[in-house]
């Protein structure tokens, strides 16, 4: 079974329809009937109840969405460790740095984002939903 780390970014895609969103939504089902796991850091938890709140989304709702989450996506939390070994990783952005770090810590083999550029020093692969759909259809076929 694939594991995947996933980037704060493609919980935002499928949560506010941007672009792209529809492959998300295939890998989350994924997740879901735990064809593949799926982790999301701590923080990434926070900073989406920050942008939901921020776009006037209903607090309710806002609980049961980020409850879904949690209940689907094992939840990676963030230790005094974790944040001393993202001090000194490759990776210049430090918030980016504790997913890499993340990621290692839990085996995972992917890190799912949009913004693989910013995961290019990472010695987790970063991958885009497009990709991961690829690679999981191959995983299929064998």
């Amino acid at each position: 079974m694939k594991k995947i780390v996933i980037d704060v970014n493609i919980f935002m895609d499928f949560l506010f329809k941007r672009e792209g969103h529809e492959k998300v939504a295939e890998i989350f089902k994924q997740c879901i009937k735990k064809n593949v796991a799926g982790f999301s850091c701590a923080h990434e938890i926070t900073t989406l109840n920050y942008f939901l709140q921020k776009s006037n989304r209903d607090k309710v709702k806002i609980r049961k969405t980020l409850s879904g989450i949690m209940k689907h996506f094992k939840v990676i939390a963030t230790n005094e460790e974790i944040l001393q070994k993202a001090l000194f990783s490759e990776i210049d952005d430090f918030e980016d740095a504790v997913i890499e770090v993340s990621s290692k810590e839990n085996g995972a083999e992917y890190i799912l984002t949009r913004n693989t550029r910013d995961f290019k020093k990472s010695i987790i692969t970063p991958i885009t939903p497009e990709e991961l759909l690829i690679i999981l259809k191959n995983d299929t076929k064998k």
